[in-house]
């Protein structure tokens, strides 16, 4: 088996290059690729997401596989802005809310090294500062106080349960 590994822009992959000609040295059918990798990233649309191609050579089968978006990348699609900060001490970009916060650490959860998800938020958080980001319009160092002291409590609650049925694939 031959891993492909390939950064393309969510929903709106197209043959080409470099993809198309990487994809067909391996003989593979780059329209039906491009269409699967399409319709794979489609809730990643217009974010830059990993693509892996698994192919045997010896059969031309062939598996995508896609890797979610980075934390920061999910963030800034929240926020509604393209780039981070180039400056976050004192240039701030845009403003997530608490529960968008939750959303990305849900999503990530297989890749974050956190057991719970009120550690799992709370790096996500230390992400969004680290981008110029807010949460909730303050600064997330607070946020992450008011979670430390209990004020966000049902809110995680409502939560726990989605955070439960995430799992690693058999």
């Amino acid at each position: 088996m031959k891993a492909v590994r390939l950064r393309v822009k969510g929903g709106r992959t197209t043959p080409a290059p470099p993809l198309g000609p990487t994809l067909s040295q391996y003989g593979l059918p780059v329209d039906r690729v491009v269409a699967e990798i399409n319709e794979l990233t489609k809730p990643y649309e217009d974010m830059e997401v990993t693509v892996v191609v698994l192919v045997d050579e010896a059969t031309g089968r062939y598996r995508v596989d896609v890797v979610s978006p980075t934390t920061s990348s999910l963030l800034l699609k929240f926020a509604g802005v393209q780039e981070p900060s180039g400056d976050p001490a004192h240039k701030i970009i845009g403003n997530v809310s608490l529960e968008d916060a939750i959303r990305v650490a849900i999503t990530k959860k297989l890749e974050l090294n956190a057991k719970t998800l009120k550690a799992a938020v709370k790096s996500v958080i230390s992400t969004a500062r680290t981008i110029g980001l807010r949460v909730n319009g303050k600064d997330p160092k607070e946020v992450l106080k008011e979670i430390d002291a209990g004020l966000h409590d049902e809110l995680f609650r409502r939560y726990e349960s989605e955070w439960g049925r995430v799992s690693a694939p058999d």
